[in-house]
């Protein structure tokens, strides 16, 4: 017994076409900062300390949208790597704050050169005004979901 739905091509969804794009900006971006010995998750918890003393790594949780386990996570690897301190918070002894080394701060600007390169490979053909409308577009989407993850795969 043969029965026909009917079945959107693929194609045919917006979700499909920024999954698309989003793969290919994000694996190229993977590859550019990985080379650099970080991952874009670590580059994304950098950039989140660079304007920071330190931060208490639960701050670092809610603004990234991670829960403290995978920021812990990630901050031991950052440590392996001599990117990051763990300290005592001096404001409560029996809290820890994470900040960056200065190998870490000195890395973070050459890790966001990379960001703005690959930014440009991929939307420089765009004019002015359009890449305007796509930002405002997106942002407008985020904020209407109330989405807060930071993407970081």
């Amino acid at each position: 017994m043969s029965s026909t739905h009917s079945a959107s091509d693929l194609t045919d969804h917006l979700g499909y076409w920024l999954r698309y794009v989003s793969n290919h900006v994000s694996q190229a971006f993977a590859r550019k900062v990985e080379a650099h010995g970080v991952t874009v998750a670590e580059w994304v918890l950098m950039r989140q300390l660079l304007d920071e003393e330190a931060l208490a790594p639960s701050h670092l949780a809610e603004r990234m949208g991670m829960t403290r386990g995978a920021i812990s996570k990630l901050a031991d690897r950052l440590i392996a790597k001599s990117m990051l301190v763990r300290a005592a918070d001096p404001k409560d002894g029996r809290a820890q704050t994470l900040a960056l080394t200065s190998a870490g701060r000195a890395l973070v600007p050459e890790l966001a050169a990379l960001a703005d390169a690959n930014d440009a490979e991929f939307f420089d053909h765009l004019r002015s005004k359009d890449r305007a409308a796509l930002l405002r577009i997106l942002r407008e989407i985020v904020e209407k979901r109330g989405l807060k993850s930071l993407p970081v795969d």
